[in-house]
């Protein structure tokens, strides 16, 4: 996400911190070209105009252009406008008192908000909240079913709507039901359509008045850009939303919509979705976001991420082991089942400051699937070859090579590689379980 307007971004402060002095001449040319990216990037107009002179006023000022580093003062003050323009601060949740607290989705039909209602559940369920679903989705075949099915892989509970078809009804017997069984929260999944229309807001209206939710969330596909907003805009005017849900955010290079969302609706993006999987959903951080646009990394969620994903107890057995120069390949294989717990090694890699700027790792698409090739190598290995990597043989590697469905080179290259970091072990002193495996990615 975001990467072509972060790498525009990049060229035009690499040259504001080439240059010793900056007048205002210099900041007005820079200010073009951030302006020509943002709305490359598919920001909406007035948004970038207002954006733009707004660091103008801050940016010719006799603070920034005196500095010793005049240039790395703009990018502070882009960076912190960025962060205003996201909203500030990460929004969270408003559950209320009531039990259960409905939690109502709304967006036009294709955004994911089946698919979002299920994330959300697992999310919410994370802070030991007991979640249910709803489908009120009469309309597109095989809705219920399919929230049915992803309510199942997270143990959530599922309202069985039955022969019912009234989508109002549904909802209504659905939080009786869920008050009665105890749970806390219940997500209701509507309808969408194509378009806008009133007989889809009508609709909503009545579930709106006949549950009265704790919370409208907006579900929006940031590939559709400033539809999207267009379309919150409305949804806002007509039934209200509290906040908004931004899918397929892995999906869009240019991120004009979440960039201009808050400005022109007015309401905090509470949650991103960056991909297909169940646990694909993070709360959007604002700071973090920009950050991350300017390729400044974010090791916030990459520690958040490492401290979900890793097991502490295991993470501290590894370092005894790397202390002792006893990692064996079976210890390598759980590390890298670890390491891909934490998502794609591209968003990995783009969350550590400074890698976004490395040019070498820009030419490189990190591919996951070398990770499962790796994982499924060390499997194909008996138990003594795990752990005594020096018994295997060239017969020991085609016989390997087979069982795992590779090449023999696959197998020469793992173990080379595999060599090559108990070198850089022995030199390595880890001081906690999780940066030990966060600061010995194999890459």
């Amino acid at each position: 996400m975001f990467d072509s307007l972060a790498e525009k971004l990049e060229g035009i402060f690499k040259k504001l911190k080439g240059r010793g002095v900056l007048n205002e001449e210099s900041v007005n040319a820079a200010l073009k070209e951030i302006r020509m990216a943002l709305l490359e990037a598919d920001v909406n107009f007035k948004v970038v105009k207002d954006f733009i002179e707004d660091v103008r006023g801050r940016a010719i000022g006799r603070e920034v252009l005196e500095s010793i580093t005049p240039g790395q003062q703009v990018v502070k003050i882009v960076h912190d406008r960025l962060v205003e323009l996201m909203g500030g601060f990460s929004a969270s949740i408003k559950f209320g008192a009531r039990l259960p607290a409905p939690i109502m989705l709304v967006g036009l039909q294709g955004c994911g908000k089946t698919t979002t209602a299920v994330k959300l559940a697992r999310l919410i369920a994370k802070d030991r909240k007991k979640v249910y679903l709803v489908s009120a989705d009469v309309y597109r075949p095989a809705a219920m079913e399919q929230l049915a099915v992803l309510g199942r892989q997270i143990n959530a509970g599922v309202f069985a709507a039955g022969d019912l078809r009234d989508p109002v009804e549904i909802c209504a017997r659905a939080v009786e039901q869920a008050r009665k069984e105890g749970y806390e929260v219940i997500i209701i999944d509507t309808a969408g359509r194509l378009h806008i229309d009133d007989i889809l807001m009508a609709e909503l209206k009545q579930i709106k008045d006949k549950v009265n939710p704790a919370e409208i969330l907006y579900v929006a596909d940031a590939m559709t850009g400033q539809d999207a907003v267009n379309v919150g805009s409305k949804f806002n005017e007509l039934i209200g939303i509290d906040g908004v849900i931004m899918t397929k955010m892995d999906g869009d290079a240019r991120g004009g919509a979440a960039l201009s969302l808050k400005a022109v609706v007015r309401k905090p993006i509470k949650f991103v979705g960056i991909g297909e999987k169940i646990d694909a959903l993070e709360v959007f951080h604002p700071e973090r976001m920009a950050s991350r646009i300017l390729g400044m990394g974010d090791i916030l969620t990459l520690v958040e991420k490492a401290q979900s994903s890793i097991d502490e107890k295991a993470a501290l057995a590894m370092e005894k082991k790397i202390r002792k120069n006893e990692f064996s390949l079976e210890d390598f294989r759980d590390q890298l089942k670890q390491i891909k717990k934490m998502g794609s090694m591209k968003d990995i890699l783009g969350m550590i400051p400074g890698l976004s700027k490395v040019k070498a790792l820009k030419e490189i698409e990190p591919d996951d699937r070398e990770l499962l090739k790796v994982v499924a190598i060390i499997d194909s290995m008996t138990r003594k070859e795990r752990i005594n990597y020096q018994i295997i043989d060239g017969s020991r590697r085609k016989r390997i090579a087979k069982g795992s469905g590779t090449e023999v080179q696959d197998v020469n290259r793992l173990l080379k590689n595999y060599v090559e970091m108990r070198k850089m072990m022995k030199k390595f002193n880890p001081k906690s379980g999780v940066k030990s495996l966060m600061r010995n990615f194999p890459f």
